[in-house]
């Protein structure tokens, strides 16, 4: 009886404290294998999971490849998890449903007679999605397709049975043009939906060891090799964009190209953790660099060059698209800050190439000015960069000028690029609700931050201190909107009185995609402010609560019907707080403003727990360009940045209990919480390089010079 005692009482005694005495586990062969590429294809117009697409593609590359189970060649959704059927392979550059793709075209082999397109059943069973290869069976014609991608090509095999009337389809789409001379097809998409002049362009260029349209015998277990590349630039550059495979063997790119994921993703190793999340944080790490994509191809002088959507003119240098900065200014950018700064540099190198093609930076871009949500929210990603010092010198001056223009002008034909109502912003201090400008509280505070970040750019360049004064002046015109009253954001009449009637509850209308509940928290530069506006730190905490405490309750008239954010934001079971859209997401660490950072402690775990996983139906609400991934990245390693361009980070609850971040220079940020588990979600306190931290906020420039970060977890 004593033995049994000393075998089950150390054993009870270990499960209750939250020190870690087990050995810690860590991801076990490629990290590239732990990413799954089909989470968030659960999706469709009504719901989303994350509204994504198996992409097969490099980091940041130029071209993605998808299978595709829509019969229509413009459905937003090419692929959904459910569907039975594939209809074709598809070259796809788009980064959203609802903006839709542009330059695609597909190939699809068969055999037999085709009644109109072919396609053929499939099974998720015989179906391999990773990265950087892509395998699926297709059962009607006994062939199997793999993929396998570069930065601005693929190659492609499939193996026939026996067949006398073997095919390999190619549609252009739309009014494209495609050649077929045997065993060579070169032709063009013109697909687009806007973003792009007259004149838009994408060249493709086929080779293969089989005929090409046109049907050929095969033998059972024949292999045919396609490579495929394409340029928005020219036929010639599709030609020098086919180099990247041409003399390759399939299974030597599929190895370079796991190469890179593996290591693009070694960049953050994470331990102590679960199987599960580490399929979870790397399939989340795999959406975060993604997009934007390169647009830029390399000329036969080995220099970058692109293809203009804003001038349609070949021009030299870097250019990257297919982002929403409302969107991905809030993480995803801050990530590639941290982690990818070698990246960041060619992206703002590539913004200030479109501040000399045209006098307005992009808000959406997909590839060029789209008309798509509010904001001026290209001022954050400048800002975050530049404070970094990621940005040149010579390109910040191009990029700060392209900023002041935007505060005070419009894009003549793209609303959301430069900032609808200005006039009004910039003289009454905020945009009236009752001048027929829609989401006018949103675009107020969007605006007032993004004032905040030109001053700190402004400050950067040595700008005179007046110009510096009157955006920080205006960074402060969030107080305009902000009704004490109801302790919460609300639209305001031309004459100054709120309007009436109101409801927190009320999607749009004030508001974009959300309602007062979600944007009130819209004050990422001056939360001390917010917090006094709301009559102190009891005030503001009691407000917090109160987002999880309200039912999720929604009032849908703005739009007429339920859109799938509010459903989403309804099936969560988080209250009225709404992970599965962008503008509460930053909320949960506001928490690290009171005496109380556990609660924020408490719900993000809840959320990463809970809405995230590796499954189909990962996501709860829209991936959007790597955001909701990046918020999951930073959130798995302790801290999120609240407010892009502050140089500062908020802590929160690590999920792992340890974490490497190689930087540039092989510096390393070491991350440990050696008592981290399920039981124990709390940080008692956190010491950087032995140092304890006396409030619960990360210094940026400290952390990035490397050393070792501990969290005591209780």
């Amino acid at each position: 009886m004593n033995s049994l005692k000393q075998i089950i009482l150390p054993a009870i005694i270990a499960l209750f404290l939250c020190g870690c005495s087990a050995s810690v586990s860590e991801p076990a062969g490629h990290l590239s294998d732990y990413v799954s590429t089909l989470v968030g294809t659960q999706s469709d117009f009504t719901f989303s999971t994350g509204n994504t697409y198996p992409a097969i593609a490099l980091p940041w590359g130029m071209n993605f490849w998808t299978p595709m189970t829509s019969q229509r060649e413009q459905d937003g959704w090419a692929y959904q998890y459910g569907a039975h059927k594939i209809t074709g392979f598809k070259q796809t550059h788009q980064p959203s449903p609802w903006i839709n793709d542009y330059g695609a075209f597909s190939i699809m082999p068969f055999n037999g007679t085709a009644e109109g397109k072919p396609s053929s059943w499939f099974s998720h069973k015989s179906e391999e999605a990773r990265p950087y290869y892509y395998r699926v069976y297709l059962a009607d014609y006994d062939i199997t397709v793999e993929i396998t991608p570069t930065e601005r090509a693929a190659v492609m095999r499939f193996t026939f049975p026996e067949s006398a009337s073997s095919c390999i389809a190619i549609n252009p789409y739309q009014d494209g043009v495609v050649i077929a001379a045997r065993r060579t097809a070169m032709g063009y998409s013109v697909q687009n939906h806007g973003g792009v002049p007259e004149g838009f362009r994408n060249h493709f260029l086929i080779e293969a060891d089989a005929p090409l349209m046109e049907p050929f015998a095969t033998t059972r277990g024949q292999v045919v090799t396609l490579y495929v590349a394409s340029s928005f630039i020219s036929p010639e550059q599709a030609a020098l964009n086919l180099e990247e495979v041409k003399g390759r063997g399939f299974d030597e790119v599929c190895a370079a190209a796991q190469a890179r994921w593996d290591e693009i993703l070694g960049r953050i190793r994470v331990a102590g953790g679960t199987d599960d999340q580490y399929r979870t944080f790397y399939s989340c790490l795999y959406r975060s660099v993604l997009f934007p994509r390169k647009f830029y191809e390399i000329g036969a002088d080995g220099q970058p060059v692109h293809y203009s959507p804003y001038n349609g003119q070949v021009e030299p240098g870097y250019l990257y698209t297919d982002t929403g900065f409302w969107d991905t200014f809030r993480a995803l950018f801050p990530l590639l800050n941290l982690v990818y700064p070698d990246v960041n540099a060619e992206i703002q190198a590539g913004l200030a190439n479109i501040a000399r093609e045209n006098d307005f930076l992009p808000e959406w871009a997909s590839p060029g000015h789209r008309n798509c949500m509010v904001g001026n929210n290209s001022a954050a990603v400048v800002a975050d960069a530049a404070v970094q010092g990621i940005t040149s010198r010579e390109d910040l001056e191009v990029l700060y000028k392209a900023l002041v223009h935007a505060s005070e002008n419009v894009h003549p034909t793209v609303g959301s690029s430069g900032r609808t109502g200005h006039e009004y912003y910039n003289n009454l201090g905020y945009i009236p609700y009752d001048v027929g400008i829609n989401e006018n509280v949103a675009r107020t505070l969007e605006y007032a931050y993004d004032d905040w970040c030109i001053a700190q750019v402004a400050r950067l360049l040595d700008r005179p201190q007046e110009e510096i004064e009157r955006f920080e002046k205006r960074s402060q015109n969030w107080r305009n909107v902000f009704d004490p009253e109801s302790r919460l954001m609300r639209g305001r009449n031309q004459d100054g009185s709120f309007q009436e009637p109101f409801s927190p509850y009320k999607w749009g209308d004030a508001f974009t995609e959300g309602n007062a509940w979600h944007y009130t928290w819209s004050v990422f530069h001056d939360v001390p402010g917010l917090v006094s506006a709301m009559g102190g730190e009891a005030a503001f905490t009691q407000m917090l609560d109160s987002v999880f405490r309200v039912p999720p309750i929604y009032d849908d008239s703005y739009y007429g019907y339920r859109i799938h954010e509010i459903t989403e934001m309804q099936v969560a079971d988080m209250g009225n707080y709404a992970h599965g859209n962008q503008p509460a997401q930053h909320m949960l660490y506001l928490y690290d403003w009171t005496s109380e950072p556990r609660k924020g402690q408490h719900y993000i775990r809840e959320t990463m727990n809970r809405l995230y996983s590796s499954a189909p139906d990962g996501y709860c609400g829209d991936e959007d360009n790597g955001q909701t991934s990046a918020w999951y990245v930073f959130s798995a390693l302790g801290f999120y940045p609240v407010c892009p361009a502050s140089g500062q980070y908020a802590a929160g609850s690590p999920l792992f209990r340890k974490a490497d971040i190689t930087l540039p220079g092989n510096q390393h940020i070491l991350i440990e919480a050696p008592g981290n588990g399920p039981d124990c979600p709390y940080v008692r306190s956190i010491r950087l390089n032995g140092s304890a931290l006396d409030h619960p906020f990360l210094d940026i420039a400290t952390l990035k010079k490397g050393g070792k970060l501990v969290y005591e977890m209780e």
